[in-house]
């Protein structure tokens, strides 16, 4: 994005402080890193961020709107509706792939969206880190609005604990020491004192819910949640009540904004920073060249399901087409030059929302593969997650 950034940046680069770097992540709280951070961070320049900022403020004022609440009552399964819904997310994460348009100015695209947590806790911490081990101009910053480090922190406490006494919050997870985004939990858990308790560990009684410390039950005022639903469902988790309860207890985020906010959300959506995307079971007729979309399930995680080469028996053959969207397909932009090439790259921007939706900081995965994700970036460099920087 700024070239000599970029050129001072590389020329600069040496493996032994990365090592250190990555040790650094790997010891500087209980849980170590699982997952593969890139040797560099994203340089925007004041072009590109600004467009970002105008695509969240685009989505924002469309995910607001009376018509799209009113529409997105329909993604939640009758079954798994919770009681004593938010009139809005605490968490919502934006998911744009960088890629350039008929003049060749990078642009953003959006592909996914969540109001759902991310790593809030250690986009924190990773920036504090990524500063000690490389030179990062010190008019960059990761964050957003005015925000800085302290400022962050300060808010993303205000979101999570509301008035509550840490102990009676906590953060709830299918067996937390085994899932990739562990880190985020000691992280959570260092920022707030809340604790991380697995969901089969907490018990109910009456409608209220509970978890042990120390061979002491202590209530459960308000839930962090990180549970996935289509992880508790494929594993057949077992647990002690169900997310339909009506229980005496807050969520943030509350369960239902899992399937409100999501790929259901993207047929719904409209603007320059949005690929058209359509619900499988409304297309009378197929688009014409089929090449030129992706085929995704609704509610999965990490790719799962998803189906890249397109075609219309493959269309024809899916039996729950309601749960399934058409969605075209963007070419990411070789955006970041590395010693073997250039790396595509995706930015998440991570929005906490108190009395209004705050952009507050991003992720960014960088990939040289054919998509996303640790099973196309095998055996490559400077591919990975890391933190987008902006003047």
């Amino acid at each position: 994005m700024i070239p000599e950034l970029r050129k001072k940046y590389n020329h600069s680069f040496n493996p032994k402080a990365y090592d250190a770097f990555i040790n650094d992540l790997k010891t500087f709280t209980y849980y170590p890193i699982d997952f593969r951070v890139s040797e560099t961070p994203l340089f925007l320049d004041s072009d590109l961020t600004n467009k970002f900022l105008e695509a969240s403020d685009n989505l924002i004022n469309q995910l607001n709107d009376k018509n799209f609440k009113r529409k997105s009552e329909n993604a939640i399964p009758p079954s798994l509706k919770a009681p004593n819904e938010d009139p809005h997310p605490q968490f919502l994460c934006l998911d744009f792939a960088i890629t350039q348009d008929e003049s060749g100015n990078f642009t953003p695209k959006l592909i996914e969206l969540q109001g759902f947590p991310s790593l809030f806790s250690y986009q924190y911490f990773l920036d504090k880190i990524v500063r000690r081990h490389f030179d990062i101009p010190q008019n960059f910053s990761s964050f957003f609005n005015g925000l800085d480090g302290e400022k962050y922190t300060h808010l993303l406490r205000k979101v999570i604990l509301a008035d509550k006494d840490p102990k009676n919050v906590i953060l709830l997870e299918i067996n937390p020491p085994l899932q990739k985004t562990r880190v985020d939990f000691a992280c959570t858990e260092e920022l707030t004192g809340i604790k991380t308790v697995n969901l089969s560990d907490v018990v109910r009684n009456g409608k209220k819910l509970f978890y042990k410390n120390n061979d002491k039950e202590i209530p459960v005022e308000r839930i962090y949640n990180r549970v996935i639903y289509d992880e508790l469902q494929r594993k057949n988790f077992k647990f002690n009540f169900s997310f339909s309860d009506d229980l005496d207890v807050e969520w943030v985020g509350h369960p239902n904004w899992f399937f409100k906010i999501s790929k259901y959300s993207l047929p719904l959506l409209k603007g320059k920073y949005v690929p058209h995307c359509y619900f499988l079971n409304t297309l009378d007729k197929y688009p014409d060249d089929l090449s030129r979309f992706v085929l995704k399930p609704l509610f999965s995680f990490a790719g799962l399901g998803v189906e890249v080469n397109v075609t219309k028996n493959k269309l024809d053959k899916v039996i729950d087409r309601s749960n399934y969207i058409l969605q075209e397909k963007v070419e990411y932009a070789p955006v970041i030059e590395t010693p073997d090439g250039y790396a595509r790259v995706e930015v998440r921007l991570m929005l906490l929302w108190d009395k209004e939706p705050i952009l507050a900081t991003n992720l960014v995965r960088t990939s040289k593969g054919k998509m996303m994700g640790v099973d196309f970036n095998k055996n490559k460099t400077w591919v990975g997650s890391n933190l987008a920087y902006h003047p």
